[in-house]
């Protein structure tokens, strides 16, 4: 769905809010979607296990990669509960396979570029940081955010296992222009800046453990981006 700001009209969707299927027209759990520099929107469709791209002026999916409810690992033709499609700055796709643990980059045809399992619970929303450096938060409790290369070596990890700085399943991570690490923390309602420095909470949004709608709370923060002031996202350059 595309919703024009600060009108709130609906300029484009695909699905049917509240009835999810798997038959043209429907989607089922559709996670990130992206609209990419070419014009196409790249959506994770995660319970049907597909990634679908669309042009924006047709009504039907151009692309699909994975095959509809095929939910094993055996990518390009079949995902394991595609939750994240993150785009890369040289036009592929970076997919989280959450039920298998693995991390794949593929291209928008549907050439697989690399695949790598992760020792992790559940990975989500993986994010590319350097030339062979990734992001990835495990969606878990204890959670916990990771980076990794493509040969699945984990270099770093956040990962309390209980206090102030535990995270409760955390589905997305992003590296800020000033090094530190970006979170939201789902079902401890907050929003984190983490220096992995000190590997310490250094700011949060919301009172920890405490779920609500007034100023200075928050409930099941799921997503989040960094908007500078010149109305560019600089965590994700690739999107155009």
């Amino acid at each position: 769905m595309q919703i024009a700001f600060p009108t709130g009209t609906v300029d484009w969707q695909y699905g049917h809010p509240r009835k999810p299927g798997s038959a043209a027209g429907y989607l089922n759990q559709p996670d990130d979607a992206y609209l990419l520099s070419n014009g196409v929107v790249a959506v994770a469709d995660a319970s049907n296990c597909r990634i679908l791209l669309f042009d924006p002026a047709q009504i039907s999916p151009a692309t699909q990669l994975g095959t509809t409810r095929n939910c094993t690992h055996n990518p390009p033709t079949s995902f394991a509960y595609p939750n994240g499609d993150t785009p890369l700055p040289n036009g592929n796709l970076l997919i989280s396979e959450a039920n298998a643990a693995y991390i794949d980059e593929v291209t928008q045809s549907g050439q697989l570029v690399w695949s790598v399992h992760l020792a992790i619970a559940y990975p989500s929303d993986p994010q590319q940081i350097g030339p062979d450096l990734y992001l990835v938060a495990d969606y878990a409790k204890p959670g916990g955010i990771y980076e990794f290369t493509r040969e699945g070596q984990i270099v770093y990890a956040y990962h309390p296992a209980a206090g102030e700085g535990m995270l409760d399943h955390p589905s997305l991570a992003e590296l800020l222009p000033n090094g530190l690490l970006c979170a939201n923390d789902d079902y401890r309602h907050r929003v984190v800046i983490i220096d992995p420095a000190t590997n310490t909470i250094v700011w949060q949004y919301g009172t920890t453990g405490v779920k609500g709608t007034a100023p200075g709370l928050l409930n099941i923060p799921d997503g989040f981006d960094v908007l500078a002031p010149d109305s560019t996202t600089p965590t994700h350059p690739s999107t155009g």
